[in-house]
Formats: structure tokens, C-alpha cells, sequence
């Protein structure tokens, strides 16, 4: 649609340019130019679906067990997934169990796999940076998960851009060790990054290439043999970037792929008995997998992450627009979305509110800069709305409304991006503190105001919350981000005017904090917490000293 926009316009300043415009579109669209694609994104519909399959101990596979995902914005059944049920799980727990303690490769073993994965990622990153490549994930992305054009297109390259960061001998690197001088001549000690072996990945909807990329690519880099589960709503995407990875040399045997429902994953985990398991999802999941792992896990769960505006003011179109993204952009699908808006009562006497409601209303369904919610359904969502106008105080700023006029099943959400006012004392009363910090995974946000003598409060309130993911402070008086930075703890927190919760990149680690679980993604930093552990060499090799003789006994 994007790219079909652009070509329209073309066609109004030059009708020479539109045919070349628009065949360039059909031979992007077309899958047989892509040799690792069997799926045209174009075609998926009732009458074409597309299947999904598993991966397992080097063979794509089919299973006896299908189940057919609906079309998120229409309702039209267009993706067959062969999901495998808990009989058919021995195979991937098998395949698991080949795999030794020390990994498929580490500094003593198989060293030359690191410049296999060097080599594979090279390749990788080539074949995302094509124009077609990218469109066609792009638009993958769009068709299971909706969201706009350039917000697919910015995990496409983000995902791309981490590839090239990890080409060529950048690999080995991550396995740099260190050597510690020992207490006399041929002791010395030596620190290596070491694999896990075996080790599950489980991923959620809302970014389908993204963050199963990256942390799918850090568990092969340290020698791990992963088992990949990414939500059935979205696997198609990750199936097909494995086909792709195949096409640029990765081994068929290194990493299986899983598709089931989550009771059959619990039984895969439990049996195959993977050495760690990253958890990217909701909280309650995380903490009974805690449970049934016996600690084995590294979570990126969920956040309900604040912003904090500062006494201030300026740029208020700038933050304004910001806010609008971090809340609302992939319909506030995001773990790292801003779920509460703190003002300081400067801001309050500005447009911003007001700024913001107007920004709210510019987007709409035909762009996907609004969209459906996959996880939480309308009546949940205008539920939550009347539980919290009922507390004191409160009042809706604009939203609370079901999108019109739309095709969106009932089995999803779809409402116009929302905020409620609350005062900051009623948010924290023991009775409402928890209604009001609970998470919508949606186009939803609190909003409230505080005084130069009520941060206490503020970091009170933000001191209760049980999820740190990210966080922003914008303010360039640097007195204040350093008192708030000081008192609090998200993983990520942005300081300064231009501050924002949302934002994943490449180049910088994204991830919670205050938690011992806690994963990280993207960086070296997280790809050696998360996927490798530590061991220590200590080599002993003399010589003797001159004239030893055996101590007596201690």
C-alpha cells in the first residue's frame, strides 16, 4: 500500500515514471524472486493460505495437527500452522539431548564454527539490506501483526543492521577470554565465555523478526543449539527468515523449530530439559516458567514503563509528537510503550495535552497507524476505562472509543488510542494503585500531574511498580534526570529533552533491570549475559622448584 501510494503520486507529476514505478512494485511482490521464500505475501488468503512447518534435527516437517490463524484485519483464515501437540514432542527433546553441556562449539572446540557464523551473517545482512528482502519482510510483518509501513520496515532494519554489526570476525570476539598472572612460573588463570549447550527461545507477537533474530543469533554465536518457539499468530515471519538464514549457510541441524500451544512447549522444556531458556513475554508466564525451570531462565518480560516530564517546559510540539509515538505507534503493542505520562504542572499550563489528543486523532485504521490489538479484546479495554473513571478525580482526555467501521474480529481489540486522567494521590491508595498501574497491552495510557514538592511521590509511585523494562526522564536540567536516574531502576531509561520509552535499536542494550533473570538484547554486553557463562582455565604446568620435597601433611 505504501509503495503503491508512492507511485500514485508519481503518476500526478509524471505518467513516464508510474510504469517503472509500478513494475519495479510487481517485481518486488513477486516470490520467485526471492529463492528462500514459499510464500507470496500478496496471495495470502482464504483461498491461497500459506503453511507453516516445523524444524527439527535438520528436516522441515509437517504434523497430523493444523491450526488455521484468522486474518487480523478481515477475519479470513489465511495461515495454515502445523502445530505440534505433546505426542509429537520426542523428536525435538531428542534432538536437544545431542547436544553436549559444551555446546556446539567453544575456544576449544570447533573454533572455525565462530567464522562460519561470520561468514553466515555477513551473507544475512547482505540479503535484509536488499530492497525486496526488505519489502517482503515488511509486509510479512504487516499481514500477521498490522502495524504501519514504517514501523515493520523499522524492525526489518533494525534486525539488519544487527546483523552487520556481527559480520566477519566479530563473532570470535564475543569469545574474547582474559589471562590473570599467576602465584609463581607456569600458573597462570584463564576466563572464557562458555555455551550453554541445549537452550529454548520463546518470543511474542508483537515483533515477529526482531527480537527472535537477535537473540536466535546470539545463542548461535556463543555455540548453543537452540530450540526456537516464536507465537503461532506470527511465526510465518521467523519461518521464513530461517529459510532465508539456510539460503546464506546456516546448518539445518543447528537450530530446531517449534510451533505449538503453550502447554506442549511446558512439556517440551520439562523433558528436553534445555541448560537456560530465554522468556520474552508476559510476567505471569515468566514467573511460573521460573518455577518449573528451577531458575534455568533469562526473562525480558513486561513493562509498565513510565515517562517523567520535568519543570522544563520546551519544544513542546517536539515531546508532544514523541509521547504520541512512544504510546500509540504499533497500536502500544510494545513492552517498552509508555503506559504512564507524569507531568510536572508546567506542563500542565502548556498544549501538550491538548497536542496530544490531536495527534491521537491523526491516526487511523487505513494506514495501520491504529490497529488491532492481538492479546487484549475491545470489551477488556473499555472495561478497564470504566473501573478507573470511577476513582476520584479522574477523566478521560480522548480515545475511549471502539474503532468503526472495520472488519477486525471480536477475538481482537480495537479502539481509538486512549488516555485517562488520574491524580498522582489517588493513584497511589492502596486501592487503586494496582488497577491503575495494570498493564493494557494496547492504545492506552495514564496520565497525571505533580508538583515541584510532590517527585517524592512520583518516585514513589514508580519505586511499586514490579517491571522495569524502560523508562524516560525529559529534562535538560541536569540536576533533575540525576535525581530521578538516582532513585530508580529500568533497564533503559532515556534522559534528557528528547527522551522516549520506545526504542529498540541495535546500537544500544535493551532490557530490564533489578531483576537477577533479567535478559538483555542486541549488544555484546547482552548476548555474553544471556548466552554464554563463565569458566575458568587455570593453567599449572611448572616447572618444579629447585630441590622440592614433600610437606609434611596440613
Amino acid at each position: 500500500m505504501y509503495r503503491l501510494r508512492v507511485c500514485t503520486k508519481l503518476a500526478a507529476k509524471d505518467p513516464r515514471k508510474t510504469l517503472n514505478c509500478l513494475s519495479s512494485l510487481q517485481s518486488l511482490r513477486s516470490k520467485h524472486s526471492l529463492p528462500f521464500a514459499t510464500v507470496d505475501v500478496d496471495s495470502l488468503s482464504g483461498s491461497q493460505p500459506a503453511e507453516v512447518q516445523n524444524l527439527v534435527q535438520g528436516n522441515w516437517t509437517k504434523s497430523s495437527k493444523w491450526n488455521t490463524l484468522v486474518d487480523p484485519l478481515n477475519g479470513e483464515p489465511f495461515i495454515k500452522v502445523s502445530e505440534i501437540d505433546e505426542g509429537g514432542i520426542q523428536p525435538f527433546v531428542d534432538s536437544l539431548s545431542k547436544c553436549p553441556k559444551h555446546g556446539l562449539h567453544n575456544p576449544f572446540k570447533a573454533p572455525e564454527r565462530y567464522l562460519l557464523y561470520g561468514d553466515i551473517t555477513t551473507k544475512a545482512a547482505h540479503m535484509l539490506s536488499l530492497p525486496e528482502v526488505s519489502d517482503f519482510f515488511t509486509r510479512l510483518i504487516q499481514r500477521v501483526a498490522p502495524k504501519s509501513y514504517q514501523q515493520a520496515h523499522g524492525e526489518v532494519y533494525v534486525t539488519q543492521k544487527f546483523l552487520e554489526n556481527f559480520c566477519g570476525d566479530q563473532v570470535r570476539f564475543l569469545a574474547r577470554s582474559f589471562a590473570v598472572p599467576g602465584n609463581h612460573l607456569g600458573q597462570q588463570s584463564h576466563g572464557f565465555r562458555w555455551p550453554y549447550g541445549p537452550v529454548a527461545i520463546i518470543t511474542p507477537f508483537n515483533f515477529p523478526l526482531e527480537i527472535p533474530v537477535l537473540q536466535l543469533m546470539g545463542a548461535l554465536y556463543m555455540g548453543n543449539k537452540p530450540v526456537l518457539k516464536v507465537d503461532s499468530k506470527v511465526c510465518i515471519v521467523m519461518e521464513q527468515m530461517l529459510r532465508l538464514l539456510h539460503e546464506c549457510g546456516l546448518p539445518m541441524e543447528d537450530v530446531d523449530f517449534i510451533n505449538s500451544d503453550g502447554s506442549t512447549m511446558n512439556k517440551l522444556l520439562l523433558e528436553g530439559k534445555p541448560r537456560m531458556t530465554l522468556f520474552t513475554g508476559s510476567s505471569r508466564v515468566a514467573d511460573l516458567l521460573a518455577v518449573d525451570l528451577k531458575g534455568r531462565i533469562k526473562l525480558e518480560d513486561a513493562g509498565f514503563d513510565w515517562k517523567i516530564l520535568g519543570p522544563d517546559v520546551q519544544e513542546v510540539d517536539y515531546v508532544a509528537w514523541v509521547c504520541d509515538q512512544d504510546a500509540y505507534a504499533c497500536s502500544g503493542q510494545k513492552c517498552s510503550a509508555q503506559s504512564m505520562l507524569f507531568m510536572h504542572e508546567n506542563w500542565s499550563q502548556s498544549s501538550l495535552v491538548k497536542q496530544l489528543g490531536n495527534l491521537a486523532a491523526r491516526r487511523k485504521l487505513e494506514d495501520l497507524t491504529i490497529g488491532p490489538v492481538l492479546t487484549v479484546t475491545t470489551e477488556r479495554m473499555l472495561e478497564h476505562l470504566r473501573k478507573l473513571l470511577k476513582i476520584p478525580g479522574s477523566k478521560l482526555l480522548f480515545g475511549g472509543e471502539a474503532l468503526a467501521n472495520h472488519k477486525i474480529p471480536s477475538v481482537y481489540g480495537a479502539i481509538k488510542p486512549t488516555a485517562v486522567f488520574v491524580p498522582l494521590d489517588e493513584i497511589l491508595k492502596d486501592g487503586n494503585y494496582e488497577l491503575v498501574t495494570t498493564e493494557i497491552f494496547g492504545p492506552f495510557q495514564i496520565v497525571t500531574e505533580y508538583k515541584d514538592n510532590q517527585l517524592a511521590m512520583v518516585l514513589d509511585a514508580v519505586e511499586r511498580m514490579h517491571a522495569h523494562l524502560t523508562a524516560a526522564v525529559v529534562s535538560n536540567d541536569v540536576l533533575f534526570p540525576q535525581e530521578v536516574i538516582g532513585s530508580t531502576v529500568n533497564g533503559t531509561t532515556y534522559a534528557g529533552l528528547r527522551a522516549r520509552t520506545t526504542g529498540a535499536p541495535q546500537n544500544h542494550w535493551f532490557g530490564p533491570a533489578g531483576d537477577p533473570r533479567g535478559a538483555g538484547i542486541g549488544t555484546p554486553e547482552a548476548i555474553k549475559l544471556v548466552w554464554s557463562c563463565h569458566r575458568e582455565v587455570i593453567y599449572d604446568i611448572g616447572p618444579m622448584p629447585t630441590n622440592w620435597k614433600l610437606p609434611a601433611s596440613t
